[in-house]
């Protein structure tokens, strides 16, 4: 961090105060310090000057001053940072999907948080360095995933990349789909969940429930293959990215997704299912404009404990792209 930093604002961190954007990319920078650099201008939107109450939008550029050789190589632990170990670069790289010039896909696997927090220092962000192949700019991340959902991530090789693949998902130009189970099966069998919600207050964790006065939140499924009436192959489409959008949605049509205890409760488990303790979302799909030109479509493979689950109930590894009649209402 001993240069003068442009990043562009991920679709995955839109609206969010700029303090708190910078507790999630630069965790070991002080809120005094960053008041310091804000009054003295020298963090900018857009070129600028901002607060730290200011909101960001996906696709807005914030500068980032040189912080310091001493504060970049110190974790939020006061721990000393280290490179990447030959063991995280090798898996990493293990699970690039794609590769091209501007965009890098991977399969993100389930339990591998994207970026560091309190008590996470194992995490994608950290593990960047091992994906920048034959550039010499650092990949960037461009939206997010749950930790425990596994499934397409994609990065930007260069920062023109990374506003343009910032601006499809702000304008709704990215479809994405998610395989889920789910317990039980839902009725009817193909639906649109609009359901606004809004985060919990306490001390829990974060977790979402439906509001009236929440932020607004619409997700398409459809059931493309059922277990009797225990469990059921949901395809999902969310048209908002809010946080949990997901599980909050299943977990309030009756059906939660499978091992999503702190949505589900106990009705999330059935007995007997390999691995079914375990999350079972995962980011299946995106299809979305190129930077370059053109359409990336881009596809990754279940996790081995939703792979083992599909087989426990002998679902077939395919949906027919359940969504694709929806194009011209998803826009």
């Amino acid at each position: 961090m001993s240069n003068v930093q442009i990043i562009a604002v991920a679709a995955g961190d839109a609206d969010i105060r700029l303090d708190r954007w910078f507790r999630r990319h630069f965790p070991e920078l002080g809120h005094g310090r960053l008041e310091k650099l804000l009054r003295t201008g020298q963090v900018r939107i857009d070129g600028k000057r901002a607060r730290a109450g200011d909101r960001v939008s996906a696709g807005q550029s914030v500068r980032v001053p040189p912080l310091g050789a001493a504060l970049s190589e110190k974790r939020p632990n006061g721990s000393a940072a280290a490179s990447v170990s030959e063991h995280d670069a090798a898996a990493i790289r293990a699970t690039v999907l794609h590769r091209d010039t501007e965009v890098i896909a991977i399969n993100k696997p389930a339990g591998l948080a994207v970026q560091g927090g309190t008590g996470t220092t194992r995490h994608l962000d950290a593990m960047l360095d091992a994906l920048r192949f034959e550039a010499t700019e650092r990949p960037r991340l461009v939206h997010r995933l749950d930790k425990d959902t596994s499934g397409v991530l994609l990065l930007a090789r260069t920062a023109a990349a990374a506003a343009k693949l910032a601006a499809a998902f702000r304008h709704k130009s990215a479809r994405k789909t998610y395989w889920a189970v789910v317990a039980g099966v839902p009725r009817p069998q193909r639906g649109r969940i609009d359901l606004p919600l809004a985060k919990l207050p306490g001390r829990a964790g974060e977790k979402m429930a439906p509001e009236e006065d929440g932020d607004a939140a619409v997700t398409y499924y459809a059931v493309i293959e059922q277990a009797g009436s225990k469990a059921a192959f949901l395809a999902l489409m969310p048209i908002t990215g809010r946080t949990h959008q997901l599980r909050a949605h299943c977990a309030a049509i009756g059906t939660p997704i499978l091992g999503d205890g702190k949505y589900g409760g106990a009705s999330a488990h059935i007995a007997g299912v390999p691995g079914g303790r375990a999350l079972h979302l995962h980011a299946r799909e995106i299809l979305l404009p190129h930077p370059s030109g053109g359409t990336l479509r881009i596809e990754a493979p279940l996790p081995p404990h939703m792979h083992e689950t599909w087989q426990f109930f002998g679902f077939a590894e395919d949906d027919g792209d359940v969504f694709a009649d929806l194009e011209a209402e998803r826009r």
